[in-house]
């Protein structure tokens, strides 16, 4: 599908970044003298005017939301968590882009334990949590967690749902909890990074037991963001830092050079190098879309609390709308 250069597209399902260029230079071929072209579409190669941080971002943005709903202590306590998201239980259904990003992160650097990943051919599950670089590596090879030595191989994946856990992500199929197993969900939280993971009624019973679930509207946005600036960054022709990162190297140089001139004291090398450094690119990418989900988060949890919202989908739904009506009255509609 190709898109006109001044929509903000996404990649499709089952495409990627090779798909993504054939459309791109397909597009410029029709249209050469289109000098932003190459905005025609988004999750591009880099050296096809991609963006650096675009296959991580889905993923990325689900253990941003999480972060940012474990900030909020009154939801936590709602759930009924303690203390902080290091050490917290975690499964996910499906290891693909999505749900591989996801727990990658979130084990790496939240230290949550990655207790049971659900594939379409069995389950892997470690309550001491897996290796998600062992266990990709192993899927990658062989198709299949059987005879992986990580953990324990289960056949039947989707009994794994209504395992003991603290968080639950389906990041692969719609409609995989549904009646027929929503109140044996013993989860305290649902992300939902796949679209659509959670079938209406089963989402009526959750609710009823208070089980909190961030929707995929806001859970899964992560992609989009980045597609977003991606989008425009291909307007602007130029890749983002490029403009302050000089002066910021300079500032920080003489900042450095202040603090050694005060203190009497060397600077040790390592802090350094990371202030000289400055931010790059994908530095930037990271931080707009952890500013993007929290700030949805926020903005969602707030309309929740001041509306008397029950639950987060909900108050979503109140915000997109609201917006749409405010954009069309802005212009007479």
């Amino acid at each position: 599908m190709i898109h006109p250069a001044q929509n903000v597209p996404a990649p499709d399902v089952g495409t990627g970044a090779d798909e993504m260029a054939w459309i791109a230079d397909e597009y410029r071929r029709i249209h050469p003298t289109d000098i932003n072209a190459l905005a025609c579409v988004t999750g591009k190669p880099t050296q096809k005017g991609g963006l650096v941080g675009r296959s991580e971002a889905t993923g990325r943005g689900v253990q941003y939301i999480i972060r940012e709903f474990f900030r909020h202590e009154d939801d936590c306590i709602k759930a009924g968590f303690k203390g902080s998201l290091k050490d917290k239980r975690v499964a996910i259904q499906g290891l693909g882009n999505v749900g591989y990003h996801a727990a990658k992160f979130l084990q790496e650097e939240d230290e949550c334990k990655i207790v049971c990943v659900m594939e379409r051919n069995g389950a892997i599950i470690n309550l001491d949590g897996l290796d998600i670089e062992k266990i990709k590596q192993y899927l990658y090879e062989h198709g299949s967690f059987e005879g992986c030595n990580e953990g324990k191989f289960e056949a039947n994946s989707s009994d794994f749902l209504c395992m003991e856990c603290d968080i639950l992500i389906p990041a692969a199929r719609e409609n995989v909890i549904n009646e027929s197993n929503a109140q044996e969900i013993k989860a305290k939280l649902i992300v939902e990074a796949a679209n659509g993971p959670i079938t209406f009624e089963a989402d009526e019973l959750l609710n009823e037991r208070h089980v909190t679930i961030i929707p995929d509207i806001m859970a899964n946005a992560g992609g989009v963001a980045v597609s977003y600036f991606e989008w425009i960054r291909n307007l602007r022709h130029i890749r983002f830092g490029r403009l302050e990162k000089r002066r910021n190297a300079f500032q920080f140089d003489t900042l450095i050079s202040a603090i050694e001139t005060m203190t009497g004291k060397d600077m040790p090398e390592k802090f350094k190098e990371q202030f000289m450094e400055g931010a790059n690119e994908i530095d930037l990418v990271r931080s707009g879309l952890d500013d993007m989900m929290s700030e949805a988060y926020q903005k969602i949890r707030q309309s929740m609390i001041e509306n008397n919202i029950p639950n987060l989908r909900t108050a979503a739904y109140k915000v997109a709308l609201d917006r749409i009506a405010t954009s069309y009255d802005s212009i007479g509609l």
